[in-house]
């Protein structure tokens, strides 16, 4: 692949971009032994550089980033991190943004930021319909007031030395002659900070963990026409730390189910029960709306309304996301519920059918056709599965049973 989109890392090992993974190897190998700090003292951070590029390049993953977006593939892939940040910085100069765990140094080469804090909040469809606002009480932390931050007084704090306050701890293990093994831990002298403070010297109120914990009171305004789903966000009110950009806290809405109501985009639907008579002669019934009013339905008799059918009323669905006066539809499925059996006597039913369109005359029936009985269907499910048995291959008992009654197909 000639055409990559950066060469650093394949310069720093000595091979071209095409160069295949056993020329990949070969070449680490070599600086390895070369540049190996118990073997060139002097070596700065060439190994780790060196180690840094042959584990971006022998990751099928990463390297794709690379080769397609270069650094800034790296750094919005999430690679590296922890120990190997300086590493990075030196190669490319500026810290690693990692952008799919959420912290990194931010887009314009700042401070590092911090995490979001992401919460669900749920909602009803009445408050998308109306909007609403509303208070969430969040606990978070923040710099400790009393020593700014700092873990205690001016001048405590001290680079830790086992990690050379990096917070991770680099480890080379020699598996075979010319290869090593390069593991990262977090040190355990200072849990990852890459600082330490004397026992004495800590802030009493932080005790030496520079922020502490506060509740943060929100006001979150759900606005008419939200969706399932969108984001309110508040913009660098997530948990402070030193050196540290404070991410934000984002709100997720979650919609809960509606009895009478689905909503679907800007739209409403329904379904609404009539009888029969209601079906065949029109009727009026009232719904209560999400924001409260009571709306009247009005069908004019002589037009039927059929088992299943659909019909809407326009500009009653929800309102629009940031324009609430234009809103959707709403759609109502009508469930025609017919009468019970033996509802009518035989005479009622005559009179009945005089007044219903016309039957189709009756077939003509041939001398040697069967008449048959018609019964009510119980599906297979309800049955407990007895009726299996109807449907039954006599095919199933030939060559045996594969599975559950399915056999296999020959070539």
């Amino acid at each position: 692949m000639s055409n990559v989109s950066d060469t650093k890392l394949y310069d720093i090992l000595g091979v071209s971009p095409s160069a295949s993974e056993n020329e990949l190897k070969k070449a680490y190998r070599k600086l390895a032994k070369e540049y190996h700090p118990d073997k060139n003292p002097n070596a700065g951070d060439k190994f780790k550089e060196i180690s840094f590029a042959y584990e971006v390049l022998t990751n099928p993953e990463k390297k794709d980033l690379y080769d397609r977006y270069g650094e800034q593939g790296l750094r919005e892939g999430g690679c590296g991190g922890g120990g190997m940040d300086d590493i990075f910085s030196h190669i490319f100069g500026g810290g690693l943004f990692g952008f799919m765990g959420g912290q990194g140094r931010s887009r314009n080469g700042g401070r590092r930021r911090g995490e979001d804090m992401v919460h669900p909040l749920k909602v009803s469809l009445e408050d998308l319909y109306n909007g609403k606002t509303t208070k969430l009480q969040l606990s978070k932390n923040v710099l400790c007031a009393t020593c700014n931050g700092q873990g205690g007084k001016s001048g405590a704090v001290q680079k830790c030395t086992a990690c050379r306050g990096r917070g991770m701890r680099i480890m080379i293990r020699q598996l075979a002659p010319g290869m090593v093994q390069q593991m990262q831990s977090v040190c355990t002298d200072c849990n990852g900070e890459g600082e330490v403070i004397s026992e004495k010297d800590r802030c009493k109120k932080c005790e030496g963990k520079k922020v502490i914990k506060e509740v943060k009171i929100l006001e979150v305004h759900v606005d008419k026409g939200m969706k399932h789903g969108q984001k309110i966000t508040f913009g660098g009110e997530a948990d402070q730390a030193p050196g540290t950009e404070p991410g934000d806290i984002v709100l997720v809405l979650q919609e809960k189910e509606h009895e009478t109501y689905k909503r679907e985009g800007n739209d409403l639907s329904m379904t609404h029960k009539i009888g029969l008579v209601e079906a065949l002669c029109g009727f009026h019934f009232t719904l209560k709306h999400l924001d409260g009013r009571q709306i009247v339905v009005k069908y004019p008799a002589g037009k039927v309304i059929e088992p299943g059918s659909v019909r809407v009323v326009r500009g009653e669905g929800m309102p629009q996301y940031r324009n609430p006066f234009e809103k959707g539809d709403l759609f109502i499925k009508f469930d025609v519920q017919f009468p019970e059996n033996n509802w009518l006597s035989p005479e009622k039913l005559t009179e009945l059918e005089d007044l219903l369109p016309t039957r189709a005359d009756p077939p003509v029936i041939s001398a040697d056709a069967e008449e048959v009985e018609l019964e009510e269907f119980v599906s297979q499910s309800s049955s407990g599965g007895h009726r299996r048995e109807a449907y039954h291959d006599s095919s199933d008992e030939e060559g045996g049973h594969h599975g559950s009654g399915v056999q296999c197909a020959h070539q």
